[in-house]
């Protein structure tokens, strides 16, 4: 699940535009989603070797863990999904555990002996498994998150703001410009978080409503949630 702030080298490049939209938000869809993990995948590439081990952004986590965790949670979506009957009341148990005091209890774990490359593609393969799900998934599956019982576009939802989100975190501090496209951000908020203004750009919206950014006209949020429960 995503962390907030208060949970919990130096290149320069452009990753994608934020233009607004030319039309409604939409439902979320698995194209998304894939287009959300390969602008982060291909953001991420431009790392140096030497900056994984600094923090992410306002989190306690190191780059590298972060991404261990932004992996977990596509893993774990993915996961929820998968049994024939989906869990409703809790996550399928996988073991998950932390490698140090503090840092990020996941289930999926990258070899640093494999480097960043070898992190890039356990992020890509976690999030392809994810999209797959989503994919093939009947619509009117649902399963448990502690957000709300949600079905398939919903967890595609969460898995799009976490990746958004925690690659800003990782962004933080490296001179990366992220801005993701306004329309992918604006069918998230919609879809997740139908409590916040209509009428912002959606990309600072999306960091606002998780608690990164002020808003003008908005205090700044220290608590916030999604709602991953099916729209009506």
């Amino acid at each position: 699940m995503l962390e907030s702030p208060e949970d919990n080298a130096s290149t320069t490049s452009t990753v994608a535009t934020s233009a607004p939209p030319e039309h409604g938000p939409g439902p979320v869809t698995a194209d998304d989603l894939d287009r959300a993990v390969q602008l982060a995948v291909a953001a991420l590439r431009g790392v140096p070797p030497t900056a994984w081990e600094a923090k992410a952004g306002p989190l306690e986590w190191d780059r590298w863990e972060t991404v261990e965790h932004l992996s977990d949670d596509l893993f774990a979506y993915a996961a929820q999904l998968g049994p024939r009957v989906p869990p409703m009341s809790g996550e399928v148990p996988f073991v998950w555990a932390s490698r140090r005091p503090g840092g990020p209890a996941n289930a999926i774990h990258a070899d640093h002996a494999a480097g960043p490359d070898g992190l890039l593609q356990v992020l890509e393969a976690s999030g392809a498994l994810l999209v797959a799900m989503v994919r093939t998934t009947p619509s009117s599956v649902r399963a448990h998150h502690g957000f709300g019982v949600a079905d398939p576009e919903g967890f595609a939802a969460m898995g799009i703001v976490e990746t958004l989100v925690h690659t800003h975190d990782l962004a933080e501090g490296l001179g990366v410009t992220w801005a993701p496209p306004a329309d992918l951000c604006a069918r998230v908020l919609a879809r997740l978080f139908p409590d916040v203004p209509q009428d912002t750009d959606p990309w600072p919206t999306m960091l606002w409503a998780t608690g990164r950014a002020d808003l003008p006209g908005q205090a700044r949020r220290t608590t916030w949630r999604w709602y991953g429960e099916p729209r009506a």
